[in-house]
């Protein structure tokens, strides 16, 4: 089985339109976060939410505009020094944006928080970065027990790979913060062609992707394009290695969505013609862990 299709709204271009499609599609989950679109994804969000009550939202607290950092200090949610690091998983913070983010995407109970780049905060300093993550998960924990959110989790760049923090580690922070079961739920991070190390470390057992799949967590990849720059740089060449007949884009979607581990493959498709590129190409039997291992070698050997 292949991964879902998921919508993601970072640089998408017509927020309100994609969501829609990604409705009428049956689409799922739609990730966001309050720093998006200038500030503005949540509330453009807000309508096809209203519509479409069945689909699941996942977004962030960590990022905050200059306009939100202003807000959060005159509500005593961040100080000024705080806010002028633009990035803060500060407790007090994390409540904040909580009702921010229910109260603009209106749901009171949001399926998903993730914690936006935690490795932004306390750089090189593992201890104080595992401190704050934790304190920002009992915050988190509080907010599922409120019946505010219904899970949270981490929304990464380069913090697994650079090893800020493991899926391990992650989860024993969760269980200090809760004092037992906790709420942690899902991980999204970058699985491409191009962020191919998860991948590989998957094929031989390894790494973040089977480390989550075996505490049940959601994992969403995040640029499985590479930020739309991924079909150009494959040649047709190497989309018929993958699969015949596909595009190059859909060769690199149905890459990503065949890593073992990952349950979710984002994607700011704007366009009608776009999702439904997609959409064929997760729609395809998944590929199997020899081709996967033949691309890897293919692309880590050149």
């Amino acid at each position: 089985m292949t991964a879902k299709l998921a919508l993601g709204t970072y640089r998408c271009q017509a927020i309100p339109q994609a969501a829609a499609r990604a409705a009428a599609w049956g689409t799922e989950w739609i990730d966001t976060a309050p720093n998006y679109a200038t500030g503005r994804a949540q509330t453009l969000l807000a309508p096809a939410l209203a519509a479409h009550p069945r689909m699941r939202i996942a977004t962030k607290t960590g990022f905050f505009t200059t306009a939100a950092g202003a807000d959060a200090v005159n509500d005593g949610a961040l100080t000024k020094d705080q806010a002028a690091a633009g990035h803060s998983l500060a407790p007090d913070y994390v409540r904040w944006q909580i009702r921010r983010n229910r109260a603009q995407l209106g749901r009171d109970r949001l399926d998903l928080v993730l914690l936006h780049n935690p490795e932004r905060a306390h750089p090189g300093d593992r201890p104080a970065l595992h401190r704050a993550i934790r304190d920002a998960f009992a915050a988190l924990e509080e907010a599922a027990t409120a019946g505010h959110v219904t899970g949270y989790g981490i929304a990464t760049w380069a913090g697994l790979e650079e090893e800020a923090f493991t899926v391990e580690e992650l989860l024993a922070l969760a269980g200090e913060a809760a004092g037992g079961q906790h709420h942690l739920a899902a991980l999204q991070m970058p699985v491409s062609l191009v962020m191919i190390t998860p991948i590989v470390q998957a094929l031989n057992g390894q790494g973040p992707l089977p480390a989550a799949a075996g505490a049940d967590l959601r994992v969403m990849a995040s640029a499985p394009l590479h930020g739309g720059e991924l079909p150009g740089m494959v040649v047709q060449e190497l989309a018929d290695l993958i699969r015949p007949g596909l595009t190059p884009a859909q060769a690199c979607t149905l890459t990503t969505a065949s890593c073992p581990g990952v349950t979710d493959v984002l994607l700011a498709a704007s366009s009608a013609p776009h999702w439904k590129e997609a959409a064929d190409a997760v729609a395809q039997p998944a590929l199997t862990t020899a081709t996967l291992r033949e691309i890897t070698d293919v692309l880590t050997s050149s």
